[in-house]
């Protein structure tokens, strides 16, 4: 068997069958195609068709040559009969150019003296045209000369603006002109362009000033029309102030009319209603006298600003500015008479110290107020100024006269040892104008200097009223009532702000009363506890070098005896408690005292303890002088 298969793999023939065998036809593209191809005439598989296959293959070779060949005829004769086109063309053509050649000879003549007559026409239009641009651009249009110097009973209207818009430019472009050789030009155009201008801003002058004499109303309109002929009126600096101060006067005229009406007769149909009706009310009527000058300012900067066609949000010259503030000043200067005599009024009447501290307030606030539109120069803040420097004055000559009438008429303490009723008139001023005083809403820097003034012209007078009030008191009664008063003083400060020097200072006084309460409560005590007579001799013979039980009252009988009575004392320690100290105003400032007075008392027992216990002083049975400890005794008394 192994044999026949190695006989078959060196057949030439069996290998080649087993090839063909072995070939998948379904992988090889070229093979397909043609089956497919052959498929399409070949449909009958017999023996005879086999046979003429390759006689059927050659014979559809040989008819789709004879198709290929009859379409190439088809496409040469067409070639052919393109090109016998072509050759048609190109004889019509060289025919034609020889014709053209010899036309162009024969008229060579009269298109020469065509072509300089068209040369010769450009050149003339072009000349017109210049001369048409020149006029155009340097000269103004009758109508436009007719509206800058024509008579007044023309209107100023945006055509008016527009042709002294134009002459401006001419004037501005003939500078140009004097740069080149058209100097002889330029120089009568400008000429002609100034007479122009001057006249229509003559023309342009007139009007205006007639508009702004007519801005007498309460709220008069300015036109678009006025704002740009004060615009236009700037390149003139004297026309333009001009029509500023006509624009000023009647204004003013206009200002210090309804001032007047607000005064006496309110606003339209009664509302709101005089400012005069509210006279009784100092703070109201000076108030809403400077509310309505605040408002009317604020309207004349807006009409201002809407006059000379700017905006207040925008930044401008500053000579703008000045002319501004100027202007509003010149227009509110008519009221400072009329506000001035009825402000002194009602300040000269003294309507006491809290309303003139009020009305000094307000008229600091609006003048600070009204001197940011103004300026400080203005006559209405200089006014105002016055007026503040004027209540002021009286305000503080009205609590110089309080503080005079503190010390010319001293009041005695009370029983109680607590504050006067000068003093709390005193404190209840102060208060209500330090109250004042914060409701404003004046700066910082001026609140505290204020306030430091204010305090010391009351609050100094009120404590040296105090002190002689107290001079024929003993001791602890003058520390208590000092106390209490100054106390009732410190209390009244505390809530305002800008106080600490003064709290300060009262803190301090009242301190050293305190401690003077608690020296006199802790001797009061010790002198009658039994503790004070020995700790007196105590401290005369500290210094000497001798034992203290040999020392005249401090003797071990009149130590124990002393020691005993201090014994009963400890079992009431509050029976011992002055009456001055029950008087103080303040449950903090009675247990203080107390306190420290006990404090006292045991650094005195722990002394004389001390002494006793001490072996070097010779005390017999210590034990039995002092029974109880330092610790028991503070214990006990604490």
């Amino acid at each position: 068997m192994a044999d026949t298969d190695s006989l078959q793999q060196s057949n030439p023939l069996s290998r080649k069958l087993n090839k063909i065998l072995e070939t998948r036809l379904d992988n090889d593209k070229e093979i397909v195609e043609a089956l497919r191809a052959l498929s399409t005439f070949f449909s009958d598989n017999s023996l005879r068709s086999r046979r003429n296959l390759r006689g059927n293959i050659e014979k559809r070779s040989l008819l789709i040559s004879e198709q290929f060949e009859s379409a190439f005829r088809n496409v040469k004769e067409q070639l052919d009969a393109v090109h016998q086109e072509i050759t048609d063309m190109n004889n019509c053509c060289q025919e034609m150019t020889s014709r053209l050649k010899s036309a162009r000879d024969q008229t060579s003549d009269l298109i020469s003296s065509t072509t300089k007559l068209q040369a010769e026409s450009h050149r003339i239009q072009m000349k017109e045209k210049v001369a048409s641009a020149f006029l155009s651009r340097f000269q103004l249009q009758p109508e436009e000369a007719k509206l800058l110097r024509g008579p007044r009973s023309i209107p100023v209207n945006e055509n008016f603006f527009a042709a002294l818009t134009r002459a401006k430019e001419i004037h501005n472009d003939c500078r140009v002109l004097l740069r080149t050789k058209q100097q002889t030009a330029g120089l009568e155009t400008m000429e002609t362009m100034a007479l122009h201008l001057e006249a229509g801003y003559e023309k342009l002058y007139r009007w205006t000033q007639d508009e702004c004499r007519g801005l007498t109303g309460d709220l008069p309109e300015i036109s678009k029309t006025l704002s740009k002929a004060m615009e236009s009126l700037q390149d003139r600096p004297v026309l333009y102030q001009y029509c500023l101060d006509e624009y000023g006067t009647a204004r003013r005229t206009a200002v210090v009319r309804c001032f007047v009406d607000a005064l006496t007769r309110g606003g339209p149909s009664g509302t709101p209603r005089p400012i005069e009706l509210h006279s009784h009310d100092p703070i109201r009527y000076v108030g809403d006298m400077l509310a309505w000058l605040h408002q009317a300012i604020a309207s004349e900067k807006e009409m201002l600003l809407l006059l000379l066609d700017r905006s207040s949000s925008k930044t401008h010259a500053s000579g703008d500015k000045e002319k501004e503030k100027a202007v509003l000043s010149h227009i509110t200067e008519g009221v400072c008479r009329p506000f001035k005599v009825r402000v002194e009024q009602v300040i000269v009447s003294e309507p006491g110290a809290v309303t003139l501290f009020s009305l000094s307030n307000v008229l600091k606030f609006y003048g600070m107020t009204i001197g940011g539109i103004l300026g400080e120069e203005a006559a209405v803040i200089i006014t105002i100024q016055e007026m503040n420097e004027l209540g002021t004055k009286m305000f503080f000559n009205s609590l110089s006269c309080h503080s005079g009438k503190l010390l010319e008429k001293i009041e005695l303490p009370p029983p109680d040892l607590g504050p006067t009723e000068s003093l709390k008139d005193t404190l209840s001023l102060l208060q209500s104008v330090l109250t004042s005083h914060d409701a404003s809403v004046v700066l910082l820097d001026a609140r505290q200097t204020d306030y430091s003034r204010i305090i010391s012209c009351l609050v100094e007078p009120a404590l040296q009223m105090c002190v002689m009030s107290a001079s024929h008191l003993n001791a602890a009664d003058m520390a208590a009532y000092m106390i209490n008063c100054i106390h009732q003083i410190h209390t009244t400060l505390a809530v305002y702000e800008f106080t600490d020097k003064h709290l300060e200072m009262l803190a301090a006084q009242m301190d050293a009363h305190i401690d003077t309460l608690i020296s006199e409560q802790a001797s009061f005590i010790l002198a009658r506890s039994g503790l004070g007579n020995i700790y007196r001799v105590y401290q005369e013979h500290k210094m000497q070098k001798v034992p203290m039980s040999s020392v005249h009252g401090l003797d071990p009988q009149t130590t124990k005896a002393a020691m005993g009575k201090f014994d009963s004392y400890l079992s009431s320690p509050d029976s011992l408690r002055m009456p001055q100290c029950e008087l103080l105003r303040t449950t903090r400032l009675r247990d203080t005292v107390h306190k420290r007075a006990v404090d006292a008392v045991c650094a005195s027992y722990s002394t004389l303890y001390n002494m006793v216990m001490d072996a070097s002083n010779n005390y017999p049975e210590p034990q039995s002088i002092v029974p109880r400890t330092i610790e028991q005794v503070t214990h006990l008394l604490t």
